[in-house]
């Protein structure tokens, strides 16, 4: 049966052995006559799936033992006021970088604990590119970053050097490249871009860090009593975990980390050089800044977005629509998606191109 072209920018798309396998799994896991909806998080075969998705992690993407690897709740929202419930009180200010709609939740958030200097922000070019050459203070608790800007479609490539402890939101990057794990002091990413069905979250922070917090929180907020207690002070998301593990696993088995950015760079520059080429389409992020995870442009007027959603829909691609703030095209090429999707879509892109070019420069009804 056909599967459709999926491009939505989350729940991302998953491996088709990865579906399969959590499927069975949900029906009746190992043999054990229960579903792994079902089965205790105490139990040592859950343990076991806790432990392996663990060093899953370490392993992808080189983490060192000084740092702690978690799996918790609340999605990359609840990281937002966290981190700054942790960190901010420890000095009078934390630094944020302003890269579009998810940095300015995390910089509301940070907002309630302390204050906030943002150093930097691209809003004055709609978000189309990343700020550079700012400061940070000397006494500020941290500075956190958005890696890729899921909605606006730009990525940092290359991370700032700071002096002060270094957080990233990695939501909809994360496990997409290669990264320097120990150029950062915490780590956060909702699990439903790379790593698996929402409902976990990774956070992956340097142990220092987490015992430089000596003020008392609330248990749930707390990353030390969290890792203490190995990512179970409470039931962690079960199902969630299991899924990530067996994605994990298929990511090691595609040649991890470093084949998959080939793969993800390979159908980025598929498709931008499409947009650059087509005169139907235009880039909506600067050159320099654009993500390989979150491709965003625009078509040239309401009605040519409006037709080619229409041919899309009908030849099976879904989740191609633009946030709603934006408008225009989000194309998600997250670690699943095949590059034979991508290039169905540059095909009908082309087509596209005829279609408008037949019928007088402009896009009416299509069929198929």
């Amino acid at each position: 049966m056909f599967k459709k072209h999926n491009f939505g920018a989350g729940p991302c798309i998953l491996p088709p052995t990865v579906i399969s396998e959590a499927a069975k799994a949900v029906i009746d896991w190992n043999g054990s006559g229960l579903s792994i909806l079902e089965v205790s998080h105490r139990s040592p075969e859950f343990e076991s799936v806790m432990t392996k998705t663990e060093v899953l992690v370490r392993e992808l993407l080189k983490v060192p033992d000084s740092f702690s690897v978690l799996f918790l709740q609340g999605g990359a929202s609840t990281q937002f006021s966290m981190v700054a419930a942790n960190f901010l009180p420890v000095s009078a200010r934390a630094s944020y970088l302003d890269t579009g709609f998810f940095s300015q939740k995390a910089i509301k958030e940070a907002g309630f604990f302390g204050e906030v200097e943002i150093v930097g922000s691209s809003r004055d070019g709609e978000y189309s590119y990343i700020p550079d050459n700012f400061e940070v203070s000397p006494d500020s608790a941290y500075l956190h970053l958005t890696s890729n800007n899921t909605i606006e479609g730009t990525q940092i490539s290359s991370f700032p050097r700071t002096s002060r402890p270094l957080v990233c939101d990695m939501s909809s990057d994360i496990f997409s490249r290669e990264i320097n794990v120990c150029e950062f002091d915490l780590i956060y990413a909702g699990a439903q871009k790379n790593i698996g069905p929402a409902g976990m979250t990774l956070v992956i922070a340097r142990n220092s860090f987490l015992d430089s917090v000596k003020h008392a929180l609330p248990s749930m907020s707390d990353y030390r009593i969290l890792r203490e207690n190995g990512s179970m002070f409470n039931t962690p998301p079960v199902f969630s975990i299991y899924v990530a593990m067996l994605n994990l696993i298929w990511l090691k088995n595609q040649g991890g980390v470093r084949e998959i950015e080939i793969r993800n760079r390979k159908k980025a520059k598929l498709l931008y050089a499409e947009i650059d080429r087509n005169p139907l389409f235009k880039g909506r992020s600067n050159a320099a800044h654009r993500s390989i995870m979150n491709v965003t442009f625009m078509a040239r007027d309401e009605i040519t977005t409006t037709e080619f959603l229409k041919l899309a829909e009908k030849r099976g691609m879904v989740g191609i629509r633009g946030y709603r703030a934006v408008g225009g095209f989000r194309i998600s090429l997250y670690n699943a998606l095949p590059l034979e999707s991508v290039r169905a879509l540059v095909d009908l892109m082309i087509e596209f191109e005829k279609i408008s070019l037949m019928n007088g420069g402009f896009a009416p009804e299509v069929h198929s």
